[in-house]
């Protein structure tokens, strides 16, 4: 539904955006992250058909974004980080407005206008100015507009920005309903969000993709191994001497907790010591109150990929 295949973006003298190649499959959601200044609203704004590139080509739903881009415009519900309302008018007006320029038939703009409306919970706001509804709101209203003539694709640029906690679970729950009949682009610098959302994450720094795969799958390739959080009860200096000469572990720190020794414990990447811990500790007749695995998560794949990438153009 999306295909980018060498996308890029000069200001001037300054590369923003350099070959990025990807696709979108029918039905995915897909994150989009990157850090500021990385390329990632540019080229969301190339494939919306808010500005050319400079070189490469892009596809929506089988339309090429720079030969047909108002083709494009109809396959795509764009929401920008930034959503441009006038305060001045009321949430149905701007609805209704939108569907004009949209071109949605007379005849449907008032059921077009109600259900996008209802579906981002703003039926209730319908009749007030926008410039009296909070952040929040705003962004919901947005949301609504891009929805409102029913695109097969959205693009949508932080579209939780501004909302308290109850309002991001409503979103969270309303772009998981939208994936059974829309392909979604999703870019948050929430990485929670993101994970618990996106099927599948594609990572932009420095103007160019340096990671792309499930969530599960970008947090195993983060250098650093996994770690155990384990209770146990007996002797210190035994039970930390003990778990220190497993193969696997390369570092064992301790710390009382309440008669018992708390073991943060490093494993070498690609090994798991659950089990032989366990024995272990049966062996040696201590009790074992806890034992658990962290495992690194996205935001510390995103902070090492893009700081390598960081390095990379400073050297």
């Amino acid at each position: 539904m999306i295909q980018a295949k060498n996308l890029t973006k000069w200001y001037g003298a300054t590369l923003a955006v350099d070959h990025v190649s990807f696709h979108i499959e029918k039905g995915q959601i897909v994150g989009f992250l990157g850090p500021n200044g990385a390329g990632k609203t540019t080229t969301i704004r190339m494939l919306t058909c808010y500005m050319p590139a400079s070189s490469g080509s892009a596809s929506v739903a089988g339309f090429d974004c720079f030969n047909d881009s108002l083709a494009v415009r109809r396959q795509i519900g764009y929401l920008p980080e930034s959503v441009p309302l006038y305060s001045e008018m009321r949430v149905r007006e701007y609805l209704a407005f939108r569907a004009r320029l949209r071109k949605i038939p007379r005849s449907e703009r008032s059921s077009a206008v109600g259900r996008a409306a209802d579906l981002c919970g703003v039926d209730a706001f319908v009749n007030r100015p926008i410039g009296q509804l909070s952040k929040g709101m705003r962004q919901r209203v947005g949301l609504a507009e891009a929805l409102m003539h029913n695109p097969p694709v959205l693009v949508l640029d932080e579209p939780t920005i501004g909302l308290d906690p109850t309002q991001i679970r409503d979103v969270r729950t309303l772009i998981r309903r939208l994936a059974e009949s829309h392909t979604i682009m999703f870019s948050s610098h929430i990485l929670p969000e993101v994970e618990a959302i996106c099927e599948r994450i594609i990572i932009i720094a420095g103007g160019r993709i340096v990671a792309s795969g499930s969530p599960a799958e970008l947090t195993e390739r983060i250098t650093a191994g996994s770690r155990l959080i384990a209770e146990v009860q007996g002797p210190k200096d035994q039970v930390v001497g003990a778990v220190e000469q497993m193969t696997g572990v390369s570092k064992v720190a301790s710390q009382p907790s309440d008669g018992w020794n708390r073991l943060t414990i490093e494993v070498v990447k690609g090994q798991d010591v659950r089990q032989e811990l366990a024995k272990l500790v049966t062996h040696h007749g201590w009790a074992l109150r806890e034992l658990r695995r962290e495992v690194a998560s996205l935001e510390d794949f995103f902070v090492q990929i893009t700081a390598e990438q960081h390095l990379r153009r400073e050297s």
